[in-house]
């Protein structure tokens, strides 16, 4: 406080010349239109702002709001320089020179906007400024009025001369351009994409050296008053080359060891020469299959990319560069190079990393991985994963947390295509895999329980289209063992014969189907939709009956879990403004247990709370339904799981400075059983006490996303508790304090 009222009573333009005046930022952007019910067109005003965007001293948010305490000047106007010592080190560290408002220099930022406004066909409008100043007359801030005019709306649109195959493939495709078309307004942005879209398509069918820029409009306002007559042409100084057809020659791709030399090695392929530096391994069709050249064919830009694409999702290359020469001996012929360098086939990798789950665990991990990228010469990976970590739960109630420690190994062996039959729908725009799988876990919870996991399965992910990703396990079989138990856990166990049901040693052998559709319709919305079905021991409870077993059914003298399970997500993401979002999202989940098994496995039930999920509540502290665990009995967070699940979140995110992000958000969700369970009253779904079962809170959110990474804080604030609480109402939180649940996380929730 002595701070503020200091720096408050000492002058920040003491120092400032006669002329001198202090920049304090934009005091508003006024956009007027003719029409005061028409709005301006969409991202004027962004462009607007982007030109006068000239951040004052001590910005908060550019160029309007300041921070209240400008330390740097200050610092300019009332401290001296000595030229060493320690004031010359914090003089040097915290001044700040003034912004004056000859540097931001608003009368050229008016014909900037001015410029804007005609390349948004706004002929007409106008910009001008004028600085608002208070009481201090060196300072002021600016205040820019922007009349639009009337838009100006293209009325025709004359094309090529159709008089040959270029100018004929140019009118096709502008004669197809949604803009294009007479009543648009006239943008000039828009018809520089218009060349770009114009220039791609061309170069597809053969004009190599065809660019954007050879294609210019002229535009007439006079012929038509209020609108733009325009006309498509040529440049004059087109070079002759851009205008010939070419077609694809000669094919050479070269393989290079990535310690270099070798001995040659000349391979003819339906695609091309291939000149191989032995030794090295590589597939015979290997490199073929990723060449969509065609000797002979009509030379294609696309072709260029894909083939570069192609390449490089095998993973095997350091580098890979295609070059187009002009043949010598035939006209207008291009021979395609295509120069490869195998990369080194082992990678070893060390990752510290810090982990956030979905039940509201955080902790740090260190993963271990060795990777051969090219196994037998066909693109295949090979990989050897040791994961530890170490984790502890988030939340305010934590008088049930306790910490654990996870050591894993993986290995994996992933082949780039799918080793299944044809009848399969994939698209070649992306690589689809085939992955082999076998890991084993230790899992220890001190005081309670050590716990092995062994698994193994068979995996296909491919994609459909664009927008679908699939995900078929064929096969996956999961050993589960308890290798010990302390006297409390089996306390707990022998209280509830449910929980101890999914928690004995069992083989679960399953088969799962997932479906994700995750489509950007345009700037504003996306949507994404997951939705996963998986079945466990149907298979081997069928072999088992059709050779006449009867009752429980084992493998291997275990008994093998027997259970149906599916879940579904749907995320929605709505742009309102700027870089303000809203997200809302519906989960819903069920699984069933059956034939072989009384509950379904502990693993695969459901439970909600923690950082993604109802964050005004940690992990497994509700439900299932209106159930609520005895105060008296210790860790009864066991109990908390069940067989459906129902979520709704909704949260709004917006921008605060800099990486800085914000977030309010309300969430609702629940489990319950399936069954009646009576050592668990009140958990079973029953539609009439639904709502009334469902946990409400809200709260509010801080990010720092710095793109590859975002850390979020969460500070949820419970509304409604599906149990009994005590207190009548719908809002039946006993204290405001016990309410309140802070979840630190890596990630957004959803």
């Amino acid at each position: 406080m002595a701070l503020a009222i200091i720096l408050s009573g000492c002058s920040t333009t003491k120092r400032l010349g006669p002329d001198d005046i202090l920049y304090t930022g934009v005091k508003k952007i006024d956009i007027a239109t003719p029409d005061k019910q028409q709005q301006p067109a969409p991202g004027l005003a962004e462009d607007v702002k982007a030109a006068v965007n000239v951040k004052p001293n001590n910005a908060l948010i550019s160029p309007y709001v300041r921070w209240p305490f400008p330390l740097g000047l200050w610092v300019y106007n009332n401290w001296s320089n000595p030229p060493s010592g320690l004031r010359h080190w914090l003089y040097e560290k915290l001044v700040a020179e003034p912004v004056l408002i000859s540097d931001v220099r608003p009368e050229v930022r008016v014909k900037m906007i001015d410029e804007i406004l005609d390349n948004n066909g706004y002929f007409r409008g106008n910009a001008s400024y004028e600085l608002i100043q208070g009481k201090n007359k060196k300072k002021a801030r600016i205040l820019y009025h922007v009349n639009t005019g009337p838009e100006y709306l293209i009325d025709s649109i004359q094309l090529l001369p159709d008089t040959c195959h270029l100018y004929h493939i140019i009118d096709s495709v502008a004669s197809r351009n949604p803009y294009l078309q007479p009543g648009n307004r006239y943008c000039t942005d828009s018809l520089s994409a218009v060349r770009v879209r114009i220039a791609n398509a061309v170069r597809n069918r053969g004009y190599y050296f065809f660019k954007p820029d050879y294609i210019e409009y002229l535009a007439d306002s006079t012929i038509t008053p209020g609108a733009i007559a325009m006309r498509m042409t040529i440049a004059r100084n087109v070079p002759a080359p851009a205008l010939y057809r070419y077609r694809t020659g000669s094919i050479l791709t070269r393989v290079h060891r990535n310690q270099g030399g070798g001995t040659p090695d000349t391979i003819p392929t339906r695609r091309g020469t291939i000149v191989q530096m032995k030794p090295s391994r590589l597939r015979e069709n290997l490199l073929p299959s990723c060449i969509t050249f065609r000797k002979g064919r009509t030379f294609s830009v696309r072709d260029m990319n894909r083939t570069q694409t192609y390449l490089s999702r095998l993973g095997i290359f350091s580098g890979i560069d295609i070059n187009v020469v002009p043949d010598s001996t035939q006209s207008h012929t291009l021979n395609v190079e295509i120069d490869c360098t195998l990369d080194a086939p082992w990678e070893a990798a060390i990752e510290v990393n810090a982990t956030s789950k979905s039940n509201s665990y955080i902790g740090p991990g260190v993963d271990l991985r060795l990777t051969n990228h090219n196994t037998f010469g066909g693109g295949e990976q090979l990989s050897i994963d040791l994961v530890g970590t170490y984790e502890w739960q988030t939340g305010h109630d934590r008088s049930s947390v306790f910490n654990s420690y996870e050591i894993g190994l993986t290995s994996s062996l992933s082949f780039p295509r799918l080793l299944a039959p044809r009848f399969i729908p994939r698209t070649r725009r992306e690589l689809n895999w085939t992955r082999i799988t076998l890991g084993a876990d230790l899992l220890n919870r001190p005081h309670y329980f050590n716990m092995a996991q062994f698994n193994a399965s068979l995996t296909y992910d491919w994609r459909a289209t664009r927008h679908v990703t699939n995900s078929l396990t064929l096969f996956k079989i999961t050993y589960t063992k308890l290798m010990r138990t302390t006297a409390e856990f089996d306390s707990i166990m022998d209280a509830n014969q449910a929980i101890a049901q999914s928690f004995r040693s069992q083989f679960i052998p399953q088969m799962s189907f997932s479906y994700v559709y995750d489509r950007a319709f345009d700037r504003n919305n996306s949507l994404n939709w997951q939705f996963t079905v998986q079945e466990a021991g149907n298979i081997f409870w069928s072999i088992w009956r059709l050779c006449g077993k009867k009752g429980e059914k084992e493998l291997f003298h275990t008994p093998f879990s027997q259970f149906v399970k599916g879940s579904t997500q749907l995320v929605y993401n709505r742009r309102l403004w700027g870089d303000n979002w809203l997200v809302s999202r519906v989960a819903v989940g069920a699984a069933h247990a059956y034939g072989n098994s009384a509950q379904v496995p502990y693993s695969e039930q459901f439970y909600v709370g923690g950082a993604n999920s109802v964050r005004a509540f940690t992990v497994r502290s509700i439900g299932p339904g209106s159930y609520r665990v005895p105060q008296k009995q210790v860790n009864g967070y066991f109990d908390q799981t069940g067989t459906f699940k129902f979520e709704f979140n909704v949260e709004y995110r917006f921008p605060i400075f800099g990486p800085l992000h914000g977030a309010l958000f309300l969430d609702s969700g629940n489990v319950w059983l399936l069954r009646d369970d009576p050592d668990r009253p009140g958990g079973q779904l029953k539609a009439s006490s639904f709502l009334r079962d469902l946990a409400l809170g809200t709260g509010v959110g801080l990010r720092v996303d710095i793109g590859m990474l975002v850390v979020r804080g969460d500070l949820g604030i419970g509304i409604h508790a599906p149990y009994d609480t005590g207190k009548r109402g719908y809002y039946n939180m006993t204290k405001f304090k016990d309410s309140l649940a802070f979840h630190l996380a890596i990630g957004y929730p959803f």
